[in-house]
């Protein structure tokens, strides 16, 4: 049994497109071809959807308006990261994330779309095959992708 205290409260968007494919960004700061779905820790006091759609918006620039709700997973998700990545993110205040993650469908145009933030965290984009979600994240995240897609499977 693990601490739920060792791991930062976070959230996830699966966004899908009119054509059920699966929004995914490449993360600037890995030098891996690591693609992943928007998501981020929650602030204090936040509540998870409303993190969902700030972290959504600060990472794709895609306006709350845009995006429609479908389903919450049915759990909450957790992985750990590597030690070397715990110290330089969280200095060793948490082992990793538990996420809420949520489904939703993107009910704009690919021009909405701009990861040229304010803090960006992705070089590219792209819509990708639900299937293909698990290849294209960083090792130690398959094991929570799978878990998303089997939670979203009635959907997608």
């Amino acid at each position: 049994m693990t601490d739920d205290r060792l791991y930062r409260r976070g959230v996830g968007v699966m966004l899908l497109n009119a054509h059920n494919l699966v929004w995914v960004g490449r993360r600037i700061d890995n030098r891996d071809e690591a693609w992943q779905m928007p998501q981020g820790g929650l602030d204090k006091g936040e509540a998870p959807w409303a993190g969902a759609l700030r972290e959504l918006e600060e990472e794709t620039g895609i306006a709350p308006r845009l995006v429609e709700k479908i389903a919450d997973h049915p759990q909450q998700l957790k992985y750990d990261i590597p030690d070397a990545i715990a110290m330089k993110l969280w200095k060793g205040k948490y082992q990793g994330q538990i996420q809420d993650w949520y489904l939703a469908r993107f009910v704009g145009a690919d021009s909405d779309i701009d990861i040229a933030t304010e803090h960006p965290e992705f070089s590219h984009w792209q819509w990708v095959e639900p299937k293909l979600l698990p290849e294209l994240i960083v090792p130690f995240k398959r094991e929570m992708y799978r878990a998303i897609l089997d939670g979203f499977a009635e959907y997608v």
